[in-house]
């Protein structure tokens, strides 16, 4: 079966998450509970090891005060770039 993740998304996911925790001044265990999630997940994110559900990414947009279609119109732009970076080294 061949995997769902898209490694330039998650990379995307990662930077576009990482620099909005850094602009609300939190670090990733504020984020957390701002969020109601775990700081863990919240490093997982941001090392592009794993996806948020659904119901995460509201809850991230939540502790972020973020609209979620503000983050997906971010997250897109980050992710056209990564993979216009893709296409230029392979």
């Amino acid at each position: 079966m061949r995997s769902t993740q898209d490694p330039a998304l998650l990379r995307a996911f990662a930077a576009e998450l990482k620099a909005r925790r850094a602009v609300r001044g939190f670090n990733q265990e504020e984020l957390g509970f701002a969020s109601g999630l775990n700081r863990t997940f919240i490093a997982k994110l941001e090392t592009a090891a794993t996806s948020p559900s659904l119901t995460s990414l509201i809850f991230l947009c939540n502790g972020l005060a973020v609209d979620p279609s503000e983050l997906m119109d971010s997250l897109m732009k980050r992710y056209r770039k990564e993979l216009r970076v893709k296409s230029t080294i392979g």
